[in-house]
């Protein structure tokens, strides 16, 4: 019984380990890397990383989401060759918790009066409850997810 008993509190245990190892981990700049949008060394900035992560494995890092998504919808001009089907995965830093979260599903507030490294910015919130919450405290516009930012969103921000 008490073998039984064991296995169904140690098997629950076991999968939720494989499942969090098997997750790939956020990359992290090192203090040569420059965001290839503006040149700024993005470890300075460490609550504002955002990251491209690649099919190959290689990543590039940036010092805000802002720049992140001009890489995005540019990479012809700051991409090195790479093309939009390359990228694997894209994290952002989410502004109340300080940690990297995945790009694709956050919550992004535009127009508060929160300044990035390069000035206005979109905020990244893992939990659009947060991102509701920022937008009441800082005078955002908007909330928008990850599919919703273009171009013209962009130049809102210049």
């Amino acid at each position: 019984m008490k073998r039984s008993a064991l296995m169904f509190i140690a098997l629950p245990a076991a999968i939720a380990a494989a499942a969090l190892a098997a997750e790939p981990r956020a990359p992290k700049p090192g203090p040569k890397d420059k965001c290839p949008v503006c040149g700024m060394f993005v470890a300075k900035y460490p609550d504002w990383v955002a990251a491209v992560v690649f099919t190959d494995g290689s990543a590039v890092f940036f010092d805000g989401v802002k720049d992140m998504m001009k890489y995005r919808f540019r990479m012809d001009r700051y991409g090195r060759g790479k093309k939009p089907e390359d990228i694997e995965r894209i994290y952002v830093t989410d502004y109340y918790r300080l940690e990297l979260i995945d790009g694709r599903r956050a919550f992004y507030v535009l127009g508060s009066d929160v300044l990035g490294p390069m000035g206005k910015e979109l905020i990244p919130f893992e939990r659009e409850a947060d991102a509701r919450e920022f937008l009441k405290d800082h005078r955002g516009k908007e909330i928008l997810p990850f599919e919703r930012i273009d171009s013209d969103t962009l130049q809102l921000l210049d």
